[in-house]
C-alpha cells in the first residue's frame, strides 16, 4: 500500500506569508500513487450510482476526470467566470479577501442526476459550497462531496451541513 502523505510537499508562505500550502505536484508525477489516489477516491463513494462526477477548477479536475472513467459517469467542469463557452449559472461566494464565483454549463446537470463533487482539498469550505448550490439548482442530487484532503483546522466541512463528506487524508 502506497502512503500518499510521502507525495505531498508542504510549501511555506505560500500563496502568502503565514500559509503552508499542501502541494499535490509530486503525487501528480508518480503513476503509481495517483493511480491509488484515484482507487481510494472511488472507495469512499462504496456503492452509490454516480451519473456526474463534478470536479472544481483547476486541481479538482485532475482525480474527478479519472473517477469519471472509472464510475462511468460523466464529468461536469465547475470554472471562473468567463472561461466555460456556452450558456452559463454563476454562484458568488466569499473568500477571505473578497468574493470570487463558480460558473456551470445550464446543461450540465439535469434533474435528478447522481451527483459527486470533488476537490483536491476542502479549506474553508467557501468554493465546496458554492459548488453544492449550483449542482441543487440545476436538480442534481449530491451523493457525497469528495475531497483528496481536508484542512479540518479551518472547518470547511461545516459550510457543507447535511452533505456527506469525506475525505482520504486530513490534517
Amino acid at each position: 500500500m502506497i502512503d500518499l502523505q510521502k507525495f505531498i510537499r508542504d510549501v511555506p508562505d505560500f500563496p502568502k506569508p503565514g500559509v503552508t500550502f499542501k502541494d499535490i505536484t509530486p503525487l501528480l508525477n508518480h503513476p503509481e500513487a495517483m493511480d491509488t489516489c484515484v482507487r481510494e477516491l472511488i472507495a469512499l463513494v462504496g456503492e452509490q450510482t454516480i451519473d456526474k462526477v463534478v470536479g472544481i477548477e483547476s486541481r479538482g479536475f485532475f482525480f474527478a476526470t479519472a473517477m469519471a472513467l472509472q464510475l462511468k459517469a460523466g464529468f461536469v467542469p465547475l470554472r471562473k467566470p468567463g472561461k466555460l463557452p456556452f450558456d452559463t449559472l454563476k454562484q458568488p461566494y466569499s473568500l477571505e479577501y473578497g468574493m470570487d464565483s463558480l460558473e456551470i454549463h445550464e446543461d450540465a446537470i439535469g434533474p435528478g442526476d447522481k451527483v459527486l463533487l470533488h476537490d483536491d482539498v476542502l479549506a474553508t469550505g467557501g468554493t465546496a459550497q458554492a459548488a453544492c448550490k449550483l449542482i441543487e439548482k440545476l436538480g442534481g442530487e449530491i451523493v457525497q462531496c469528495n475531497f483528496f484532503i481536508e484542512l479540518s483546522f479551518l472547518q470547511g466541512a461545516q459550510k457543507l451541513k447535511g452533505q456527506e463528506v469525506r475525505s482520504l487524508i486530513t490534517y
